[in-house]
């Protein structure tokens, strides 16, 4: 595909950052290390794996070694898939703010580390697909988790070069140091599952609270 240097273009991340998915991935998590004789009694333990790609994740915090962690994610999607995907929810004013933006002549994509045949789903079921031209994610092969593999992905699909008139939107270090792997910035949101030292440690050049604020940098940024 011809690459263009489009502007108004804004890549959200998906998890922490368009919904809530606090519920179903911690059930799966737990589900998944249940099978491997660890217990955790308190579901909060696991809001660290929000975000992050999941075999790093099970890596760093249970220190499990390839095989294990491919073994683990398979385990996890087996209540995923089912159940999990759907224990989720939009964010209030989320749908409102994709709207308004769509309705001034952004062009809006999604760029996320779960696989987009899940992400595809939830944004179909809860009505925020129409607002998105192209929704990027990982493989559930393992490829593509990286989130600056994900980013370019979606560049490449959609002929953009990376440009200061195209910025991700996302609440953890990764999706800051993904874009700024691939020449972007990014604007972090506190909303999610990250914090305002994570973000601005990681490089991103705006850190915003809420939706409103969000709403704003945007705006400022891309408009």
């Amino acid at each position: 595909m011809e690459r263009t240097r489009c502007s108004k273009v804004v890549l959200f991340d998906l998890d922490g950052t368009l919904t809530d998915p606090a519920e179903g991935i911690t059930k799966s998590v737990r589900h998944a290390l249940n099978a491997f004789g660890i217990e955790v009694p308190d579901l909060k333990e696991l809001n660290r794996f929000i975000g992050p790609p999941l075999a790093d994740s099970f890596r760093d915090f249970y220190g499990m070694d390839p095989g294990r962690c491919r073994e683990a994610i398979r385990v996890m999607r087996e209540y995923f898939s089912e159940r999990g995907i759907f224990e989720n929810r939009p964010y209030d004013g989320i749908r409102e703010l994709l709207e308004r933006l769509r309705r001034e002549g952004l062009r809006l994509m999604v760029a996320t580390s779960k696989p987009t045949v899940f992400a595809c789903r939830i944004l179909e079921h809860f009505g925020l697909a129409e607002y998105f031209e192209f929704v990027g994610g990982a493989e559930l092969s393992g490829e593509r988790q990286a989130k600056c593999e994900v980013i370019r992905h979606v560049l490449e699909r959609t002929g953009l070069e990376p440009s200061d008139r195209i910025v991700m939107v996302g609440d953890r270090r990764h999706d800051v140091e993904g874009a700024r792997a691939v020449g972007l910035g990014c604007i972090g949101v506190l909303y999610g599952y990250g914090d305002r030292d994570e973000l601005e440690r990681a490089g991103a050049e705006r850190v915003v609270a809420d939706l409103g604020e969000l709403e704003r940098a945007i705006r400022e940024r891309v408009l």
